[in-house]
């Protein structure tokens, strides 16, 4: 018998990469109105040499291989917090959000090195205007936990993904716990971070199913702890080969699917 559900955050629960691209087409129409360039195309440049520099500095063995964060989400976190490891990233983030833009202009030889500090900063902004919970996602949570207890299992900072839950309209008070890897020191796909929201909710493996987008991360990490892990595929990709997941495309199928007989 199922007593828990396990979500995922970033594009299951909220709009992430999406609204990622959008901020960074924004924040390049800015440098279009000063400069002749096009605007999608130096988003494309500024997101590639954000995750150039992201993979070459000393905050990713933290940020990416410990907390599971992406470059983009680098260029906006504000680095909240009192740890060693999370200083050193403050520290670091100021001249990664300028930098990144100014190597992208500098791709389209624009040297403007006022505009690529207002650049970088101007992508934070545009893309806190983009925090979007899914349509399915209030009604969903508010039928499960009717009868299922609830955990968000995420990765990424602390404060940004807090700061990403209440934006777009959820919060904290929706889940019976709630499991950042940024708090622990371990991300997803390993089976601590899953352990830990099983003992938070006080359930065995073998009574939670992890729902995700990710099937390395959510499907695949959770079956390796024991955990059923049920694949939410809202863009209708070309099915993953079967490995003992089940599959959905919008969170409302949840309930009907975890009656339905196993």
């Amino acid at each position: 018998m199922t007593k828990a559900i396990l979500l995922d955050l970033d594009d299951t629960l909220v709009v992430e990469e999406p609204a990622a691209a959008a901020a960074f087409l924004a924040t390049a129409h800015v440098a279009a109105r000063r400069h002749a360039v096009d605007p999608a195309v130096l988003a494309r440049d500024a997101r590639a040499r954000a995750r150039e520099l992201w993979r070459a500095s000393p905050a990713y063995a933290y940020g990416e291989d410990t907390i599971g964060m992406s470059s983009w989400e680098a260029l906006w976190c504000r680095w909240e917090g009192d740890s060693d490891e999370v200083r050193a990233c403050r520290e670091w983030a100021t001249g990664y959000r300028t930098e990144a833009w100014r190597l992208a202009l500098a791709d389209h030889s624009i040297v403007d090195p006022a505009l690529a500090k207002l650049l970088g900063e101007r992508f934070g902004i545009e893309r806190r205007l983009r925090h979007e919970a899914f349509a399915d996602v209030r009604p969903a949570l508010d039928t499960l936990r009717r009868t299922h207890a609830l955990a968000l299992v995420t990765n990424g900072a602390s404060c940004l993904q807090r700061e990403k839950l209440e934006g777009s309209g959820l919060t904290e008070a929706d889940f019976d716990a709630v499991v950042i890897s940024g708090d622990l020191g371990v991300a997803k796909p390993s089976a601590a971070i899953f352990a830990h929201a099983l003992e938070a909710l006080d359930v065995a493996a073998a009574e939670a199913v992890m729902v995700g987008d990710s099937l390395e991360r959510d499907v695949r990490g959770a079956q390796a702890a024991g955990i059923r892990g049920i694949w939410l595929n809202r863009d209708g990709a070309r099915p993953a080969p079967q490995n003992g997941h089940l599959e959905v495309s919008a969170l409302t199928e949840l309930g009907p699917l975890l009656r339905a007989p196993v």
